[in-house]
């Protein structure tokens, strides 16, 4: 009688601990949810960078667009940095 009353003495007080470790989520479901979070914060912030451009486009005249265009490709192909123009058009733009 005494081992079964302390038996089930014990296991009436491990109980609550195990009823505890089950509550809350878990590491990987809450890594999980900050993954998504940041995923959709990422898609957010590029709809908006892109909503912000098409309205600076629309707001601007067809002569001001096409310079945008022409100054955009010519960075695209020289890459980032100084952006010197040739000794052709250096010599015969003035």
């Amino acid at each position: 009688m005494r081992l079964s009353a302390l038996l089930l003495l014990c296991l009436m007080a491990g109980a609550p601990l195990a009823a505890r470790a089950q509550d809350g989520i878990g590491q990987k479901e809450a890594e999980r949810m900050q993954a998504r979070k940041e995923k959709e914060e990422r898609k957010q912030l590029a709809r908006q960078k892109r909503e912000d451009l098409r309205h600076h486009m629309k707001i601007q005249d067809k002569a001001t667009r096409k310079r945008l265009r022409r100054h955009t490709r010519r960075a695209d192909r020289r890459g980032s940095g100084l952006h010197r123009d040739s000794w052709f058009r250096r010599t015969f733009t003035r």
